[in-house]
């Protein structure tokens, strides 16, 4: 079966990722393996489904600088359709990340991803007659600036009949708008996906089945991603637990959970099983961790 056109909704930006070859020496110098590139959960997710052929528009915002330029010609040659809005005197995201084979430290200027309006999303949504799917970046929920385009991500896909994923993005600004809040906002949707800190964040220190079940009552399906354990699937009726068959070694985790979104998405659209979803979301995560950069391989 042929995957419907899926709307991603949310970050496009630039990365400068550093892969340190050892632990961050604070006042001094530590090396690493330095590399621009194009970044952003939203746009990452776009990036990893065109190239599985998924037919795939993304809803952004960049600057009107040299930058933004890049970050959208990259997408549109990698067979992404961008429905990018230029916002003039306001740079394009930038993200530094400092990253290790176990972890990855974000500090972010999320610039004209801060700008994305409610109208952009409305007129990118009536382009894309085609569309059934859409993918919104939790992000956009997390920040007061572009909250008001995440909203009516959501009610806009509704009112045309979307099943509708959020990924719920970072713990952190999950903490500090709090559970209730998030969980208000995407109450109804189709899909949530958590990774395991976001998990706590939002249904407490419970085991991961208990997590979905808990997060279920906002969302008909919740995938919980535990990294190298594999993930969890769950509904209102049962649980399914599938570890990714392949491993790798682990070179950049930046962007994994978005790889593994688009390996979901681009299964789960299909009419799949819950095994094969996971099993191929766990398979696009894997080779994700093994390269520098969030992107597919060019």
């Amino acid at each position: 079966m042929t995957t419907p056109r899926v709307v991603v909704v949310g970050d496009l930006i630039t990365d400068v990722v550093a892969v340190l070859a050892g632990p961050l020496m604070n006042g001094s110098d530590t090396p690493a393996e330095i590399r621009f590139t194009g970044g952003g959960q939203a746009a990452n997710t776009a990036a990893w489904l065109g190239a599985l052929g998924v037919p795939v528009t993304l809803v952004g915002a960049v600057g009107a600088d040299g930058p933004g330029r890049d970050r959208v010609a990259e997408l549109e040659r990698g067979g992404v359709d961008c429905a990018v809005t230029q916002v003039p005197e306001v740079p394009t995201g930038t993200v530094l990340v400092l990253a290790t084979a176990e972890e990855r430290t974000m500090v972010t200027e999320r610039g004209a991803n801060l700008r994305l309006s409610p109208a952009a999303v409305d007129a990118a949504l009536d382009a894309a007659p085609d569309a059934r799917h859409l993918h919104l970046s939790g992000y956009t929920l997390l920040d007061a600036g572009s909250r008001p385009a995440g909203l009516r991500a959501l009610a806009a896909a509704r009112e045309r009949g979307l099943s509708i994923s959020v990924d719920a993005a970072s713990a952190a600004p999950l903490q500090r708008v709090g559970a209730a809040a998030f969980l208000g906002w995407v109450r109804g949707i189709d899909l949530l996906l958590v990774n395991a800190a976001e998990a706590r964040v939002l249904a407490g220190g419970l085991d991961p089945a208990a997590q979905g079940r808990v997060l279920s009552a906002s969302a008909r399906w919740v995938v919980v991603k535990r990294g190298a354990a594999g993930a969890v699937w769950v509904d209102r009726d049962a649980m399914i637990a599938v570890a990714p068959t392949r491993r790798m070694s682990v070179v950049d985790p930046t962007g994994a959970g978005d790889a593994f979104a688009a390996g979901l998405l681009s299964t789960w659209l299909t009419g799949a099983t819950p095994e094969a979803v996971l099993q191929r979301a766990g398979d696009l995560g894997a080779s994700a961790v093994s390269q520098v950069g969030a992107r597919p391989p060019a």
